[in-house]
């Protein structure tokens, strides 16, 4: 069913775009995009930020602060524990060692709360311009359907730009938020193929995040032990990129492919390495394993 807006003044629109262009994040918090975010490089023209992906990885990068948050928090009771002790006991040097230990993991529970806080209000922005966003296209969609007046088509201009600021904001959050989520340190534990791999073979491992490469070989040895010419890997998380992973099989001048797959990394913020066992064929005969810290 149609709608006719012809009743929304020009004024009333201006109201609106200034209303709009007030919530705007930059206006607000002094963030500067970071050079690692692609999307925000100068000379991008794409603007394409993805809400439920970006709420997916908030989540889990929420859990896993708060998990760390925890772990250093249980530290910090049994070591004011141990610190009472022994000031009863008046041990001077030991006491005075915990007392600097203590110290340390104060600050670093502070510095991680300081973290969390930084997390959740970058999210929090994030939200409310996806929801401004949305208003401001439901209602360009609204009056893109009503009689064309002079009023109407300077509020779908107004409405437009909102839209414009609205999407430009997100994807400069996008770029503050990456930058809070830390390291994947990737370590290379070796091939499982049981019958599949024989003494001799040689592999070619190929591991893509966003613009993040990683490239390594290794080979079967007569004990069925294997070589790698490289074992860990730093990789920068990304919003929007999923681990891509190649393997081929080196024989001679040729190369075979054996299998192509994509890993997400959301279950990679945690505060315990994650052992990642991939099938790279279809049948599962040849996996790659896998260890992530976060």
């Amino acid at each position: 069913r149609s709608c006719s807006f012809t009743g929304f003044s020009t004024v009333q629109s201006r109201k609106l775009a200034k209303s709009l262009s007030r919530s705007s994040v930059r206006s607000r918090m002094s963030l500067k995009p970071p050079k690692a975010y692609n999307s925000l490089q100068k000379g991008a023209l794409i603007w394409d930020p993805k809400p439920l992906q970006v709420k997916k990885i908030f989540e889990a990068l929420k859990k896993g602060l708060n998990e760390y948050l925890e772990a250093h928090q249980a530290e910090l009771d049994y070591l004011s524990g141990r610190h009472k002790d022994t000031k009863r006991n008046s041990r001077l040097a030991f006491y005075y060692d915990l007392d600097k230990q203590i110290r340390s993991v104060e600050r670093y529970i502070r510095k991680l709360e300081f973290h969390i806080s930084k997390v959740e209000e970058l999210y929090e922005a994030y939200c409310i311009q996806c929801r401004l966003r949305d208003g401001a296209t439901n209602m360009k969609q609204a009056f893109s359907l009503s009689p064309s007046t002079k009023a109407s088509r300077e509020s779908l201009v107004e409405l437009y730009k909102n839209v414009q600021e609205c999407t430009e904001d997100m994807c400069f959050i996008e770029g503050a938020l990456e930058v809070h989520l830390g390291e994947f340190h990737v370590k290379m534990k070796g091939l499982v193929g049981f019958a599949r791999l024989c003494p001799g073979d040689q592999y070619e491992v190929f591991v893509r995040l966003g613009r993040q490469k990683w490239r390594l070989r290794g080979k079967i040895e007569t004990d069925d032990s294997q070589t790698w010419d490289e074992e860990e890997k730093v990789f920068i998380p990304n919003l929007h990129e999923k681990f891509e992973i190649k393997v081929t099989e080196l024989r001679g001048l040729a190369t075979i492919l054996v299998g192509v797959v994509t890993c997400d990394s959301t279950s990679f913020f945690s505060t315990k390495p994650q052992a990642i066992v991939v099938d790279i064929t279809e049948l599962g005969t040849i996996k790659l394993r896998l260890e992530v810290l976060w």
